[in-house]
């Protein structure tokens, strides 16, 4: 074989962009993970190719005409199902939301730092070229499918004492994993959201925005599967609280809502006397509804004693609480929520919270 031969590419992308002076620069870091096809938005094909991972668009998005080509390109069906990554010329609030308008799955922003948008790509974009985009539905399905499969064992096994094992939670994270990244956090949401059980859609929508959001931090895969395993099983107290309680449609009694607190221990009891549960699981199980300011439960934790893991899935589970539709009100929009979630100060930590930004903005 010959020394000099380059290894095949893993992803192909296309970078479409009305500023080559500027784009030349992200077209080489690029080219680090993939093949990289440059193009003008005014060429962005009606149909993308059978092989193509992503999509990267580099745009100056307070140009009206140039917006306007973009959304008239990415307007239909085409490009939904794939990651696009927009690249914005700073931080600021227009640009992000503009990306978000025009069907961004994720941002980043100049000044560009190589290895940050290695790690983005990495975490979002297919990274095989043999993968084939019909098979995303299926992929999808067969993740939805694995989750629920865990719920049911979750919610209607485990009341009447058949057992929830740790191997049952291993065979669907893979699954999991798979269906988000190869699919799109939006379809993943569209298509759980569709489930009439309350409890059992709460927690595929944490589920989908904790793997989201570890993917958009490029935690190791370890780190994934186990931030995986937590969210989808974080309320599995919920199985021993009366379901008339968790959908009543009305407000709670003082002695209702206390009912409904007991489920963070329930489910820790029950996970914990079953056996083989690894630790940072029962710790969020547990503590998911604790506050960094002492003020949550069931054990008035706070600051330092609150583990990442926790204060990760603590974000995800009340943002994903918020723009569900509950049998007490409607949903609250995504930038609603964000901001609701803003103005909870200490409870939360803030810095987390802000890096959680573009994965719950762009999930709409």
């Amino acid at each position: 074989m010959n020394a000099s031969a380059k290894p095949a590419a893993k992803r192909r992308l296309l970078l479409a962009s009305d500023r080559s002076d500027e784009s030349s620069e992200l077209a080489s870091i690029l080219k680090a993970v993939g093949d990289v096809s440059t193009v003008t938005t005014e060429a962005i094909p009606a149909q993308p190719a059978r092989d193509l991972s992503g999509l990267v668009v580099d745009i100056n998005l307070r140009s009206p005409e140039s917006v306007q080509r973009v959304r008239n390109k990415l307007r239909g069906d085409a490009y939904r199902s794939m990651p696009r990554l927009f690249v914005l010329a700073d931080a600021l609030h227009h640009g992000t939301m503009q990306a978000w308008a025009l069907g961004a799955t994720d941002t980043i922003s100049r000044p560009l730092q190589p290895e940050a948008i290695l790690q983005r790509i990495r975490a979002a974009f297919p990274d095989t070229a043999a993968y084939d985009a019909t098979d995303r539905g299926k992929t999808l399905n067969r993740g939805v499918e694995a989750a629920h499969a865990v719920l049911v064992r979750m919610f209607e096994k485990m009341p009447l004492g058949v057992s929830l094992t740790f191997d049952d939670v291993i065979a669907a994270e893979s699954k999991i994993l798979k269906a988000i990244k190869h699919s799109s956090l939006r379809e993943w949401l569209t298509t759980v959201g569709c489930h009439h059980v309350g409890s059992y859609r709460h927690c595929l929508f944490v589920t989908g925005f904790a793997v989201a959001f570890a993917q958009h931090l490029g935690m190791r895969e370890d780190d994934q599967r186990r931030l995986t395993r937590a969210a989808l099983l974080h309320d599995v107290g919920k199985a021993f609280v009366p379901a008339a309680l968790l959908d009543k449609p009305g407000k709670l009694t003082d002695e209702e809502m206390e009912e409904v607190r007991q489920h963070p221990r329930r489910g820790y009891e029950a996970l914990a006397a079953q056996g083989g549960f690894p630790p940072e699981m029962l710790d969020v199980v547990l503590h998911h509804h604790e506050f960094l300011d002492g003020s949550g439960y069931p054990n008035g934790l706070s600051s330092n004693q609150i583990s990442d893991i926790v204060r990760l899935t603590t974000i995800v589970d009340i943002y994903a609480a918020l723009v569900e539709k509950r049998a007490y009100r409607m949903p609250f929009t995504h930038s609603r929520a964000f901001t609701m979630m803003e103005g909870m100060g200490g409870k939360l930590d803030q810095q987390l919270l802000q890096a959680f930004r573009p994965v719950a903005l762009g999930s709409f």
